[in-house]
């Protein structure tokens, strides 16, 4: 346990606190205990911020045999003691961002909790893969947290209103920026999602300019900025995967590279918000369990023949719900699947060859 006062103190509000969080707690709570946000995670040990500072603090081991949904994470408030800065209470959150593990189990690993907006980061180059903004998008609609899609490096091209045009197709009411990162009046109309006490993600592949966006957006300023940082094994200081940034407009902004390493795990309703319309094209397919890959009486496939449907709207909405269905199976439930396709194969082949009198 250690406390830590050298930086400016921040008040609850200002930590992102809100009634969402001040109901959850009792009279008892509200007078013994300490709410903190939590700003970094290291296995055992957490950075938390509160009105009193930045502390450091250990979980207790009993912790580490909760079910990871029910373990802190960046963005998380934690009720603490007084006193001993002991962890209490975890309260519940208003959003939450994970993914799967590495493994082949269907493990999730938590990224990011209390998310009121994420900035979708892509700049207007080859990086643009419309693809890839269905799988960050899908994400945010399951964890109920408004996505915008920020378009960077707009000084780089002639017109930028292609990639505004094909972004915004891909949602009917989708949220688009485009901005020049450099730019601090640029990127002005980002700031209605960063006011007081409102708390911002960022998502996006290596090489858009999201350090830029988030330089621009803290002002330049040293003061403005409050990554939390890490000591590896041999002292070293790395940045930290989580940082929190406080914005002078008064709003937190989470940089988390785990954001941009996401893969779909139990996010069915973040799929069928964004796929509405495929969704509501297979409602009409002649079959309930249609996988739209060449059925018979596929309304889905009849609307890409028309020309209604765009053939890649349709393979990344297959892609996707085939990775989210894969990633959230327990290893023995992938393990009876696929013994299910090979006795199926056996069988198929097993067929073919009495068909040609080889049996």
């Amino acid at each position: 346990m250690s406390h830590n006062n050298n930086s400016p103190l921040k008040s609850l509000p200002q930590l992102g606190w809100s009634h969402f969080f001040q109901q959850q707690l009792d009279l008892d709570e509200w007078e013994n205990t300490l709410p903190c946000r939590v700003a970094a995670v290291h296995g055992q040990r957490i950075d938390v911020l509160s009105n009193h500072g930045h502390h450091q603090l250990s979980l207790p081991g009993s912790w580490q045999q909760l079910d990871i949904i029910d373990r802190p994470t960046v963005g998380d408030w934690l009720l603490v003691e007084h006193d001993t800065l002991k962890p209490q209470r975890l309260l519940q959150r208003t959003s939450l961002f994970r993914r799967k593990a590495a493994g082949l189990e269907a493990k999730q690993q938590l990224i990011a909790a209390n998310i009121d907006t994420l900035f979708i980061v892509t700049s207007c180059n080859q990086d643009f893969n419309p693809s890839r903004l269905e799988r960050y998008l899908a994400l945010a609609y399951d964890a109920e947290v408004q996505p915008i899609v920020v378009l960077t490096k707009t000084d780089l091209v002639d017109d930028v209103s292609p990639f505004i045009t094909e972004a915004r197709s891909l949602k009917h009411d989708l949220l688009v920026e485009a901005v020049n990162s450099l730019d601090h009046q640029s990127c002005e109309p980002l700031l209605t999602w960063c006011g007081p006490g409102q708390t911002v993600a960022l998502t996006g592949s290596s090489g858009v300019g999201k350090s830029t966006l988030i330089n621009t957006l803290c002002g330049h300023s040293d003061q403005a900025t409050a990554a939390i940082r890490e000591d590896d094994a041999k002292g070293r200081h790395t940045t930290t995967a989580r940082s929190l940034h406080f914005l002078p407009e008064g709003g937190i902004l989470i940089d988390n590279p785990g954001m941009r390493e996401l893969q779909l795990a139990d996010c069915e309703e973040g799929l069928a918000d964004l796929f509405e319309e495929i969704e509501q094209m297979a409602r009409s397919c002649k079959f309930n369990d249609c996988s739209h890959q060449g059925e018979h009486g596929c309304a889905v496939i009849k609307a890409v023949e028309s020309g209604s449907l765009e053939p890649r709207r349709l393979a990344s909405y297959l892609k996707l719900k085939a990775e989210q269905q894969r990633n959230s199976e327990t290893i023995s439930e992938r393990r009876s699947r696929e013994k299910g396709f090979k006795k199926m194969c056996r069988s198929a082949m097993s067929v073919k060859r009495e068909s040609r009198g080889e049996g």
